[in-house]
């Protein structure tokens, strides 16, 4: 890792020692049923590296209520605190996901009292329909199908406390924004916004997604290893897509499956694995947190920014 003068390199074992008053408030069934199709996650895992891991955001969101109270002294007048964001990101198919969804149940049990709710980015790419007419739908998942002024004003919104927010629903079933349907935000006290785009820096835009974030997390592993994991998702989704012909991955269920992990590979090589080198591992230096993940999900090393 090329960026690690800027951080503490931790070894999984001397990072589960950090914090160990912790139970992992979930089950293995819950655990389970969050996980997405090929993560490898285990109760382990959740005790070793996430319940310490929320501790230090406990720590962060500590100095930014604390911050926001020093702002209200200074000024003379009571300041609310805005919801603490934190932003999850990497490449597809690296587990941002699951790690996602994990850290908002982690976050909801531990602070009982704090509304924490999940949001991904994905709900702000462009319709399909947009994208063929740019000329852009080989290019889906790089900056340009993304709506980023749209992305920014929404987290602008949270951040200044409106009552409801809606935001665009994405399906990956169909591959396409579900028209008239949409999430909808209420005053959460902490916003997960999880992404592969999440700590990008777009060259035409004053303000960045990245500026609304109070901590992030970047999943990692080796290029190789997230290839196999692409492709092994792509296997469980052919196994469940052939009984939806409304499914995306239907026409490649039913037909040949040679051909279709052929055209899976062309896509991790053309589009995904370009997007990751040019764009999206490019930003793994602004994180807070780099989990370091190797063979079978396992996350073997934890980065902790140093300034």
């Amino acid at each position: 890792m090329d960026d690690k003068m800027n951080y503490y390199q931790i070894a999984r074992k001397e990072w589960q020692e950090f914090y160990r008053n912790g139970a992992a408030p979930l089950t293995q069934e819950e655990l389970d049923s969050i996980k997405s199709f090929n993560d490898q996650i285990s109760m382990q895992d959740v005790q070793d590296i996430y319940v310490p891991l929320t501790h230090l955001i406990h720590l962060y969101m500590k100095e930014f209520e604390s911050l926001t109270v020093s702002k209200g002294l200074f000024l003379h007048e009571y300041v609310p605190v805005p919801p603490f964001i934190i932003g999850i990101a990497g490449s597809v198919a690296v587990g941002k996901s699951t790690t996602a969804r994990l850290l908002q149940i982690i976050l909801s049990r531990t602070f009982k009292r704090r509304n924490v709710q999940l949001i991904t980015t994905d709900g702000f790419l462009y319709p399909n329909k947009v994208l063929e007419e740019r000329g852009i739908m080989d290019r889906k998942g790089f900056p340009e199908s993304y709506d980023m002024e749209k992305l920014i004003e929404f987290l602008n919104q949270v951040k200044s406390g409106q009552e409801e927010i809606k935001a665009p629903l994405y399906s990956h079933n169909v591959y396409d924004i579900i028209d008239g349907e949409f999430e909808t935000i209420q005053q959460p006290d902490i916003l997960i916004v999880e992404g592969i785009n999440t700590l990008q820096l777009p060259a035409n835009q004053q303000i960045y997604v990245s500026d609304f974030f109070d901590f992030s997390v970047y999943v990692d592993a080796d290029s190789d290893l997230i290839e196999k994991w692409y492709l092994d998702r792509f296997g469980a989704l052919l196994d469940t897509a052939f009984r939806d012909p409304e499914n995306y991955y239907y026409q490649y269920a039913i037909g040949d499956r040679k051909d279709a992990f052929a055209m899976a590979k062309d896509v991790w090589q053309s589009v995904n694995l370009k997007n990751l080198e040019e764009y999206i591992l490019p930003t793994r230096g602004r994180a807070d947190i780099i989990l370091h993940k190797t063979e079978h999900h396992i996350i073997d090393e934890i980065f902790l920014r140093k300034y």
